[in-house]
């Protein structure tokens, strides 16, 4: 195996090695906010935030020509890391149980 082949198949494993890693990661930082959630009993934008960064990702990866597998990745976990420090408000409900 000469040094090209080996090359050609460590760029056809990259993509594959990145995804995985941003996997542990998200999963990681979930567990985290999901536990910090249950114990505080607030509401946050975590799903939100994942979908938001998810099309952003995608579109980023068409326009920079990056993997968009990647990308979308690298997306969920940057709406997943905002979408956590944003709490939502209770709304206010009058007698009728409608929302103001």
């Amino acid at each position: 195996m000469n040094m090209e082949q080996s090359f050609e198949s460590m760029s056809a494993a990259w993509p594959w090695i990145v995804m995985g890693l941003l996997l542990a990661i998200f999963f990681a930082l979930f567990h985290e906010i999901d536990a910090r959630r249950k114990k505080k009993g607030k509401k946050d934008y975590c799903s939100e935030g994942i979908a938001c960064g998810m099309g952003l990702g995608v579109a980023l990866g068409i326009t920079l020509h990056i993997n968009i597998g990647v990308a979308m990745m690298v997306g969920m976990i940057i709406g997943l890391y905002f979408g956590s420090k944003k709490e939502k408000k209770e709304k206010e409900q009058d007698i009728n149980g409608l929302s103001k």
